[in-house]
């Protein structure tokens, strides 16, 4: 059986990810090739990559969003199309798809099914938690961004049938996890000066920032600036007091997990990070709309506070890859 998995290379959250499905499906004995389309993620996968597009990326800006103006220089349709017609997605027999966009409209455009297995595919399901403020056009762009004929879903509770718990990736689930005095932070689409504003008016603690802006450490004040790396950021989350972090989706799940506090700061115009706040909201977890200093006091009261979201994320992720695999062959059949 040949398999085209194709993964988001936006952020980290899908990479991230792979490290546990690609060695799921590698052993259910399939020949799988591997795509990766983006240019905003921090890490890498230790496994050879079929193919390495472009992509479109959302750049993060820093001011609590998408930075949408160099998000369109960085955009090329033709470069796109070019992209879209090169990949031979007939030639497999699976296609997965993890929000990536490259793939996904290759299919639609041949008719070939498209098993989408992402975490945006289980906000966009009708039971998922939605933000009291409606975004017609925010749900439209994820819904259009990677289209697929089918879809399966990871969120942080299962709300119906084709949604399962998240994939906690080996690295967190073998760390050694002790509550120390510092707080992890990770908030990619503020600068490191916003951040050093807004933190360092909580002086009676430690923040272990990691930055995507800046290539070394830095310490000041209270606080010290890190570049990000994968066993830097698990070291500091298994060691901390708690998380401070945007609302997307693997961070929040990992700090749940680890069983560690946890506030998030939901991206300005970002329709699914809206939505996971308002799950975590369902689940007690504080959240706060910005960096702005009327937010302080919240802030203040969460590192007071010893609340702690109780989950239960068992390891199923070859379970996961055997009902996709299935379903998929039921489909192709």
């Amino acid at each position: 059986m040949q398999v085209l998995y194709a993964i988001q290379g936006t952020g980290n959250g899908h990479l991230s990810r792979a490290r546990d499905v690609i060695p799921a499906l590698l052993k259910e004995g399939i020949a799988l090739d591997i795509l990766i389309s983006g240019t905003q993620a921090d890490i890498q996968i230790p496994y050879p990559i079929k193919y390495q597009c472009k992509g479109l990326s959302f750049i993060f800006g820093k001011k609590g969003g998408v930075d949408m103006w160099k998000t369109y220089l960085k955009s090329n349709t033709l470069r796109l199309q070019k992209e879209i017609k090169s990949i031979p997605v007939n030639k497999y027999d699976l296609i997965i798809n993890d929000f990536e966009p490259i793939t996904a409209w290759a299919c639609k455009m041949t008719d070939k099914p498209c098993f989408s297995f992402s975490h945006q595919s289980a906000v966009l399901m009708e039971k998922a938690p939605k933000p009291k403020k409606t975004d017609a056009l925010g749900k439209m762009i994820l819904k259009s961004y990677a289209p697929a004929s089918h879809r399966f879903g990871l969120h942080f509770k299962a709300y119906e049938k084709d949604i399962f718990t998240p994939i906690i990736r080996s690295d967190i689930r073998n760390a050694q996890i002790r509550e120390g005095e510092h707080y992890t932070v990770y908030l990619p689409s503020y600068s490191d000066g916003k951040i050093i504003h807004f933190l360092s008016q909580i002086p009676n603690v430690k923040w272990d920032v990691f930055s995507k802006h800046n290539t070394k450490e830095v310490v000041t004040k209270n606080l010290s600036i890190r570049p990000i790396t994968n066993e830097a950021f698990v070291d500091s989350m298994a060691n901390s007091r708690g998380v401070l972090c945007g609302a997307g989706f693997e961070t929040p799940a990992e700090a749940l997990f680890m069983q560690k506090k946890l506030m998030v700061v939901p991206m300005k115009g970002q329709y699914e990070q809206q939505c996971n706040a308002a799950a975590l909201a369902e689940m007690d977890i504080p959240v706060i709309r910005s960096l702005k200093e009327k937010h302080l006091p919240k802030v203040m009261d969460w590192v007071d506070s010893h609340h702690k979201a109780k989950v239960d994320y068992p390891n199923i992720t070859s379970e996961i890859v055997q009902s996709l695999l299935k379903v998929s062959l039921q489909v192709t059949d």
